[in-house]
């Protein structure tokens, strides 16, 4: 597991400096976003991944790798405004955005540690197209939960669902940084 540790620090440091280098260019122009539409944009990354698992013809040249970091940063968005509520104007400087994201992380990191114990790796042995498939179904689960207005009778909340994609876009790209 210490493996494990090490591999998602990594993988958490390249989607980390891509989240910083965007703050530098756009700010934090992503606040004003609602939850439903930064669920959107993650179901558009996993779908994409999900097509270019299918399809042999790719018309644009960009591969998962980008959509699973970009599963990862709407993801960690998305904690930040649950915590923080969303905003009507860009209203983070890129310190507090920065600090708020390695909060997240941290947390998000802390869950997976503790779920990885309990069930002994078994991603490691999980497809990466699996992987893709479970970030969908959290998706969906998101959805519904969104036009429940964010009411649950027995399921754990919205947060609980962006940190398990997190952990799922993480647990691809360790795979797809293997092969």
């Amino acid at each position: 597991m210490q493996q494990t540790s090490k591999q998602y620090d990594a993988v958490i440091e390249k989607c980390r400096s891509l989240y910083i280098n965007k703050l530098k260019d756009y700010g934090s122009a992503w606040r004003i976003l609602r939850l439903p539409s930064l669920t959107d944009q993650i179901f558009i990354k996993a779908q994409r991944i999900r097509q270019l698992q299918e399809n042999i013809t790719r018309k644009v040249d960009e591969g998962e790798v980008s959509e699973f970091m970009g599963i990862v940063n709407y993801s960690v968005m998305a904690l930040i405004q649950l915590e923080k509520g969303v905003a009507e104007q860009p209203d983070l400087s890129a310190e507090e955005a920065i600090e708020l994201y390695d909060k997240h992380v941290a947390i998000t990191k802390s869950l997976m540690e503790d779920k990885n114990h309990d069930y002994g790796e078994a991603w490691r042995d999980m497809r990466v197209s699996s992987l893709t498939d479970l970030i969908l179904q959290k998706l969906l689960r998101v959805k519904q939960i969104e036009d429940n207005k964010g009411k649950t009778i027995v399921s754990e909340g919205i947060d609980a669902n962006y940190q398990d994609m997190i952990n799922y876009a993480v647990f691809a790209l360790i795979h797809l940084n293997e092969s």
